[in-house]
């Protein structure tokens, strides 16, 4: 089996446009109804970020007036799907926003996706006897040194494997198990594996830079991950 092309981006706070003039009618109605600042801010960087992606995925002109053309949509199972001037735009997308950053995963319509942003940052260890399996938390037991990093990296791989799985946090996370298949060097991608309910398992990578770490999975596999430019 062939493996996909997965393009990513990655933005911040400071990338916003101003005003709303990039928001199509029915988003910046959305986004007057959040109660929360900054609730409603995570989920500004979010859309922008998606939209800017898919643009560069396209060859499509990024203005704002360009960009409000492009909706981001919940499917029923809550993933993200992208509809330009109000048609199918044919691609498939994830988004995860941490820490003032947000990421979005770009591919085919035919891919399943999965990406997920998390800082670097403690853990308690009530949180990875609720989250984990056995043996993920006998992995970072075996790495101490390391258990500040690993932790939010394992919930990463989580997160994008259930994305891809289109179930989310909805799911037990016990249902999957991350297994790091080569460390990591800062800024490069490594690979990593999921192992679903014990049946298949998922392939794809992991990034550390700066004090964020970044998961991609996609089914089909995919390749290393290409920066959307």
């Amino acid at each position: 089996m062939s493996l996909s092309e997965v393009r990513w981006l990655q933005q911040t706070d400071a990338a916003l446009c101003e005003g709303d003039s990039w928001l199509s009618l029915v988003e910046t109605e959305q986004s007057a109804r959040f109660r929360f600042t900054k609730r409603r801010d995570d989920w500004r960087l979010g859309r922008f970020t998606a939209k800017l992606a898919v643009a560069r995925y396209l060859g499509l002109p990024q203005d704002p007036s360009s960009l409000a053309s492009i909706e981001i949509r919940p499917a029923a199972s809550g993933a993200p799907e992208v509809f330009i001037s109000q048609q199918p735009a044919g691609v498939a997308i994830s988004l995860s926003h941490r820490g003032g950053a947000a990421m979005c995963a770009v591919a085919e319509a035919s891919v399943k996706l999965g990406c997920d942003l998390e800082l670097i940052e403690p853990h308690s260890q009530a949180f990875i006897n609720d989250y984990f399996t056995g043996e993920e938390r006998d992995f970072v037991t075996a790495n101490p040194e390391q258990r500040e990093f690993l932790v939010p990296l394992i919930w990463s791989a989580k997160e994008s494997a259930l994305k891809v799985l289109r179930t989310g946090l909805r799911d037990d996370t016990r249902s999957v198990s991350v297994c790091l298949v080569a460390p990591g060097v800062d800024h490069s991608w490594a690979e990593v594996n999921v192992r679903v309910r014990q049946t298949f398992v998922l392939s794809g990578w992991w990034q550390r830079s700066d004090r964020f770490v970044r998961t991609l999975l996609a089914d089909p596999a995919a390749q290393l991950p290409v920066w959307l430019k």
